[in-house]
């Protein structure tokens, strides 16, 4: 009787082997100085940072969701890893939280340790933009669950906050103003309807749409933004006192998780919108109201303040590297009625 292996079964042990080796610089490059174990262990061990009186550990969990599709189809792997860790950072971030260490877990049918690599390399990358340590991850070969060639993520970030600093939007007055930065396009959410309007055009990831300067296909992978930086940079410098990460939901959904309730926002449309979500409204097409509560229309995450600190709030972002402008303001509403209201055309 021949003899069989874990690897006639599906799951290649060297390939594991080779891709944590390949990996082993990118996740070093992510170390804080608070991380006290080595990579490979069974678990990590992390100390709190110095400074904080009365620390509060801030958690959240996320994944890349159907824009792995399009990274399948493009063959392209080196930025879905940053979107994972927006997506969990940005997430830690809107209650005040500083990133501190993140975890991942990376399952396929059949590992290649080249994607796999570009994938772990952009996590790493993600880490570093947000300031956390790449402390541990899982990589599972599942045979028979996942197409080949196909591969899911998910991300676990932990953060640390002040008792005392926490936002959660119990501050917030009328006439409030709220801030919006910039997004750099879709970030990860929305991508069903996305690829169900390419599909139903009829176009190409390769071609170049009229109106915007890159591919169909690059725009639509364009990385999550992470506003970690600019954001605790700006915390810092004056009271912030809600914000709202737009994900799945869009605006309309969103802001209102951060302020109490009898409160709502009223928006001005006119900030600048990735030409990306014009072409999928037209070629959906997509009701304006539906785009709204799908995609994040060129905002990724909102900020209120006190309207007397709105332009200093401003330029200090953009003097953090983000893009930033005020919005709308923060208006009493009827409990029956919108909680955001959107002025114009987006």
């Amino acid at each position: 009787m021949s003899e069989i292996t874990y690897k006639d079964a599906g799951v290649d042990i060297d390939a594991g082997a080779e891709m944590v080796e390949r990996i082993k610089p990118a996740i070093e490059s992510t170390m804080r100085e608070e991380v006290l174990s080595n990579v490979g262990g069974f678990a990590s061990l992390v100390s709190l940072p110095d400074g904080y009186k009365d620390p509060v550990l801030v958690s959240g969990t996320d994944g890349v969701g159907t824009k792995l599709k399009v990274a399948f189809a493009m063959n392209d792997h080196r930025t879905v890893g940053i979107d994972l860790v927006a997506m969990c950072a940005n997430d830690v971030l809107a209650i005040g939280g500083e990133p501190l260490f993140f975890l991942d877990y990376y399952a396929c049918s059949k590992l290649d340790p080249e994607s796999g690599a570009q994938v772990v390399e952009g996590i790493a990358q993600g880490c570093r933009q947000a300031g956390a340590a790449l402390v541990g991850g899982e990589t599972a070969e599942l045979p028979g669950l996942y197409k080949r060639g196909e591969y899911d993520l998910a991300g676990f970030l932990v953060g640390v906050v002040e008792r005392d600093g926490v936002i959660n939007g119990d501050g917030v007055r009328p006439l409030d103003a709220v801030i919006g930065l910039e997004s750099s396009g879709l970030h990860s959410n929305g991508f069903s309807l996305a690829r169900k309007i390419v599909e139903k055009a009829g176009a190409s990831l390769d071609s170049t749409p009229q109106g915007m300067d890159t591919t169909l296909g690059r725009a639509l992978l364009q990385p999550t933004c992470i506003y970690v930086k600019p954001i605790m940079s700006l915390v810092a410098h004056l009271e912030v006192k809600a914000m709202a990460h737009i994900t799945g939901g869009g605006l309309l959904e969103n802001i209102p998780r951060t302020i109490p309730s009898g409160l709502g926002v009223h928006l001005r449309a006119g900030w600048p919108v990735p030409p990306i979500f014009r072409w999928l409204a037209a070629n959906g097409p997509v009701q304006a109201v539906e785009m709204q509560r799908t995609f994040n229309m060129g905002i990724g995450m909102t900020v209120v303040v006190s309207p007397d600190q709105a332009n200093d709030a401003v330029a200090h972002l953009k003097k953090n590297g983000v893009s930033a402008s005020v919005i709308g303001e923060v208006v009493e509403v009827d409990d029956q009625g919108p909680r955001v209201v959107v002025e114009g055309d987006i």
